[in-house]
């Protein structure tokens, strides 16, 4: 389940909907499922993730690979466009709490959004 940071409104759809199911058309079920398991394979037991450091930079016999030659047509903006779209569908769709926000790191912007388990600050 994916909440709001401020909230803890839970986050029902994905930004941008239109263009991710354009995304989505371009690949097979089975190809988007592969993804999908391996994403929660990388996610299972973890407390943050950052979308972009999750699957490296080359996706060549990779899962994701058809996000690169399918979905985005080797365009690697729409690539990590799709991807960052799919990582939050995914966080959506997990069992436990997550919201996520945009950070630094050395005083530099990252790039993707970082996702990490969510503690109800009202729960302590």
């Amino acid at each position: 389940m994916l909440v709001e940071m401020m909230t803890g409104a839970e986050v029902k759809d994905v930004p941008y909907k239109a263009e991710y199911l354009r995304f989505m058309s371009l690949m097979t079920p089975t190809e988007i499922d592969n993804i999908k398991r391996e994403l929660n394979d990388l996610i299972e037991g973890t407390e943050i993730q950052t979308a972009g450091w999750m699957p490296g930079k080359d996706w060549s016999g990779t899962p994701f690979d058809p996000i690169y030659q399918k979905a985005a047509r080797c365009n690697e903006s729409l690539a990590a466009r799709c991807f960052g779209l799919m990582v939050w569908e995914v966080f959506m769709d997990r069992p436990e709490k997550w919201t996520s926000g945009r950070f630094e790191k050395d005083g530099e912007p990252i790039s993707s959004r970082t996702y990490f388990r969510y503690n109800d600050p009202l729960k302590g």
